[in-house]
């Protein structure tokens, strides 16, 4: 029997999983396992009251086991795939093939032989949680930033002060390039470091970009030592701060 320590509760944005099973004991141990794990976690005893949880809550993943009283996890698999694309992974006695193929026709994104270690449980969730995540696109960087009296054209490289331009270096001109991607945020010394090139022995050495940056800063900013719009992130490296 594994011994858990009482936990804080979980982070309100922790991935919910509900535990479908009708032994007590597997359901308060993988409730409190997965609760160690950094999970919220629901318990049913049966396929009814898995239906009545699925009414109350939106989980990210089911844990549901094959051999249940009245309707089985099977069953229970195949109704839920038809109205949810919520994952289930399926806890079972039985390791023959022809019961894994039933499982995966029934809509199962995984599968546990039981006895199983929780440690293989938790690991199997969380791969789950990975493979069907909604991917998120990338922003688009913006094609041109603007911070007081100054335009950056990104995909040109240009750099106007009141429609009038303002002479850069090729150095000067991809670090604000790599700045202006995503404006606001910080860039790493490394990552500036690296402008220009892919090969890491060319790239400037990060006290160099400190030279740099001061310097893009004599051409920008009315007071280089309190900058406005090329502000250091300090233990990250470096930000640009443009108009919304």
């Amino acid at each position: 029997m594994i011994s858990l320590p009482r936990l804080p509760p979980p982070a309100d944005d922790a991935s919910h999983v509900l535990v479908v099973d009708d032994d007590r004991r597997i359901r308060d141990l993988l409730s409190r396992y997965l609760a160690q794990q950094g999970y919220r976690v629901t318990t049913a005893a049966s396929a009814l009251a898995a239906r009545s949880m699925l009414r109350l809550f939106i989980f990210d993943l089911l844990v549901v086991d094959v051999m249940m009283p009245g309707e089985s996890g099977l069953d229970f698999a195949r109704w839920l795939r038809s109205v949810s694309e919520t994952p289930i992974l399926m806890l079972t006695a039985r390791a023959e093939l022809a019961d894994r193929v039933s499982g995966l026709e029934a809509g199962v994104d995984d599968y546990l032989t039981k006895p199983f270690e929780p440690k293989e449980l938790s690991l199997r969730i969380a791969s789950i949680l990975r493979r069907t995540a909604p991917k998120i696109a990338p922003a688009a960087a913006p094609e041109s930033v603007r911070f007081g009296p100054f335009t950056f054209d990104c995909e040109r490289g240009e750099l106007l002060r009141d429609g009038e331009p303002v002479h850069l270096s090729e150095r000067e001109r991809q670090v604000m390039q790599l700045l202006a991607k995503t404006p606001g945020e910080p860039v790493s010394r490394e990552v500036l470091a690296s402008a220009g090139t892919s090969d890491p022995a060319l790239a400037a050495n990060e006290r160099t970009i400190d030279v740099q940056m001061n310097r893009l800063r004599r051409k920008i900013e009315n007071d280089s030592a309190q900058p406005r719009y090329l502000q250091t992130a300090r233990g990250a490296g470096y930000r640009l701060v443009v108009d919304r």
